[in-house]
């Protein structure tokens, strides 16, 4: 039976379905099928028709026969979030269903109810469901956790314009991560508008965000990207750094610096430039094998079940950051589950990292988190452990 949650907080139970909203703790027998995730809803399974279509937009997706209805009533729904945005009252402290009036959630959910059964007649689910729900599941609850920001952390930078627009745009955003599991072809993650921009945000003021309990606690790929390539090309994985691995194999050629091998080394990754060492590279990095195998000559198709169409110019960064991101997501997933129900939490990811929010109740899980992350399908990726008392400050601890 097709419903909708009336609100996306896990306190925050209501459901409609059969015409009627219903207000109670416990789900109703007998719901399946829903537009988007909801908090409320993580201790049982149910059909996404967000996930289903890929992400579109309800306006997208709305069948002509009611796209007017629908205009209508999603204008009203504008006007109320602006008169709440104007009354200063916080979405994220209070449900929205006490906000709006009960006959207008009426109309919106089931004209809602009508597009969601339009999705799930006409769209095919995609092949990597399973993931997509369970990544919701996370980055929904990541959504929900209030950062601790100490803004105090600007004041050694506001003689710089930058800092105090910095300062500025913190003070006036939402103070939570909220993601878009669809903003990229890739599968990497964006943020939402009004999210804090933890993706954008400069590590020079990164200092201002603190944990919620003792320790932040970072886990990172060294040389994410370049360890995917060569797991795609069926190579061995190097256990030291792979950029003083490489820096090894091109010492013929004088190219001695560390960032100097990283550089050149993604310049004829992605830029197609010649290499001083092409001959050793492409022994090492099969670009050519892996574009054959997976792209064919229109599409991507990935080990994860991802496709993207491609052209040849972009068919080997796709691949390359699309493997590496689902692979980073998928780990994300792994630790959420490790550290559920305990006094720690994944805080958030940026890029190619995932941030613990440790207590220190909870640090003999590390090493089990820290060995899920670095077991990956493609064997042991070398990771770095990262950990600081805020963002801005954290130091290595294993290499």
């Amino acid at each position: 039976m097709l419903f909708q949650t009336l609100d996306n907080k896990q306190k925050c139970i209501g459901v409609y379905y059969d015409g009627n909203l219903h207000f109670s703790d416990e789900l109703p027998e007998g719901i399946s099928e829903t537009w988007s995730y909801s908090s409320s809803l993580r201790d049982r399974e149910f059909r996404y028709g967000y996930l289903q279509c890929g992400g579109k937009s309800l306006d997208s997706v709305c069948p002509s026969n009611i796209k007017d209805d629908w205009n209508k009533i999603n204008n009203k729904l504008k006007a109320f979030m602006r008169s709440i945005h104007l009354a200063k009252v916080s979405l994220d402290d209070n449900c929205f269903y006490d906000l709006i009036p009960e006959k207008f959630l009426l109309e919106y959910c089931e004209i809602k109810n009508r597009i969601t059964k339009h999705v799930f007649e006409n769209f095919l689910p995609p092949k990597n469901m399973r993931f997509l729900t369970s990544l919701t599941k996370v980055i929904e609850d990541i959504s929900q956790q209030k950062l601790n920001i100490d803004v105090d952390k600007f004041k050694p930078f506001l003689a710089e314009h930058k800092a105090r627009q910095w300062r500025k745009k913190i003070n006036d955003i939402s103070p939570y991560i909220k993601y878009d599991i669809f903003g990229t072809k890739t599968g990497r993650l964006t943020t939402k508008r009004y999210s804090f921009p933890i993706l954008t945000f400069p590590k020079k003021y990164r200092s201002i965000l603190k944990p919620n309990n003792d320790l932040f606690v970072e886990l990172d790929y060294n040389g994410a990207e370049l360890r995917t390539l060569l797991a795609l090309s069926d190579k061995n994985q190097p256990t030291i750094d792979i950029h003083e691995w490489n820096r090894k194999h091109l010492s013929e050629n004088k190219i001695s610096s560390r960032q100097e091998v990283k550089n050149s080394i993604f310049a004829w990754l992605y830029n197609s430039k010649k290499h001083p060492n092409e001959e050793v590279l492409r022994k090492v990095f099969d670009k050519d094998k892996v574009l054959n195998e997976y792209w064919d000559g229109e599409t991507v198709k990935t080990c994860f079940g991802r496709e993207i169409p491609a052209d040849k110019h972009h068919a080997l960064n796709y691949i390359i950051q699309s493997t590496c991101a689902d692979l980073i997501l998928q780990k994300m997933i792994k630790i959420y589950d490790i550290l559920e129900s305990k006094k720690s939490n994944i805080a958030f990811c940026v890029h190619d990292s995932i941030i613990i929010d440790l207590h220190a109740d909870d640090k003999d899980l590390m090493k089990d988190v820290i060995d899920e992350f670095s077991n990956t399908r493609f064997g042991i990726f070398r990771t770095s452990v990262k950990a600081g008392k805020d963002f801005g400050n954290i130091r290595e601890l294993t290499t």
